[in-house]
């Protein structure tokens, strides 16, 4: 990674995101740029002095190794968001969420789902009650990547989850893949999922995980509830946009606690 976004509102939510942002560029070495989107009727120099605090502070947290720039700009979300990904070239987005139904709020059009739904640049959510230290003190050591199985147009897409995974001690990749009971894996699809535990070996440790049953959510939630040491999942959107459709349901929401990376398909 070069170049990491982290967009601030100045909220508590986005204040976690943004240290989750931090952590990940001084241990990559890459650029993170803090950008506000300035509101109608927000003050322009109050929200620059404020975006001067946060890279105080993230210096005072981070050390000088940290390289950090603020961005203030105007305009709709997606619309600016977009002009400032093509001049910056981003690498990762990360971005917040509130509450005990972040993944819901996702759902319901917020911010976040709109830079999902309209950036090809992979998005990290990340929880307000997450913390990028679990992965150290509590052992969350296991990224899930939750996947359909369907053959990849592109492998690029995984660069980014790999990178991410190398960041982490010790980290170690659960292909994980819900079908119904009483059913054998198509070769296609045997052949994907040969090829996605390839792609993050020897560097990584990887695992296929299979569970059986007839709600592809359920049976995400059923083997995180039964794997604690779980601490990111990891989904590919695809170009239709089916598996957020069927991913970020609802009954996600009772995993807010887990950080998610988006990857896109191109």
């Amino acid at each position: 990674m070069k170049t990491i976004i982290a967009p601030v509102d100045f909220s508590d939510a986005s204040a976690n995101a943004l240290s989750f942002a931090a952590e990940l560029s001084k241990r990559a070495s890459a650029r993170l740029i803090v950008l506000n989107i300035l509101q109608k009727g927000e003050s322009e120099s109050e929200t620059k002095n404020k975006l001067k605090s946060i890279e105080s502070d993230l210096e005072r947290s981070f050390g000088s190794d940290l390289i950090c720039e603020s961005s203030l700009v105007q305009g709709d979300l997606i619309n600016t968001l977009k002009k400032i990904i093509e001049a910056q070239q981003p690498d990762l987005i990360v971005m917040g969420t509130k509450g005990a139904s972040g993944l819901k709020k996702i759902l319901m059009g917020s911010n976040t789902v709109k830079v999902i739904a309209n950036m090809k640049v992979p998005v990290l959510v990340i929880p307000e009650v997450a913390r990028f230290e679990n992965f150290l003190r509590q052992g969350k050591k296991k990224i899930v990547l939750a996947s359909d199985l369907d053959l990849l147009k592109n492998e690029q897409a995984l660069y980014i989850l790999k990178e991410i995974a190398m960041l982490i001690i010790e980290a170690k990749i659960s292909v994980l893949s819900v079908r119904p009971p009483n059913t054998r894996l198509p070769d296609v699809k045997r052949m994907e999922r040969d090829f996605l535990l390839s792609f993050f070996t020897p560097e990584l440790e990887a695992e296929r995980i299979t569970v059986f049953g007839s709600n592809v959510i359920n049976g995400i939630n059923y083997y995180l509830n039964k794997n604690e040491d779980s601490g990111l999942i990891a989904m590919i959107a695809r170009d239709s946009g089916h598996l957020i459709q069927k991913h970020y349901t609802s009954e996600m929401a009772s995993h807010t606690h887990y950080p998610v990376l988006v990857l896109h398909e191109t």
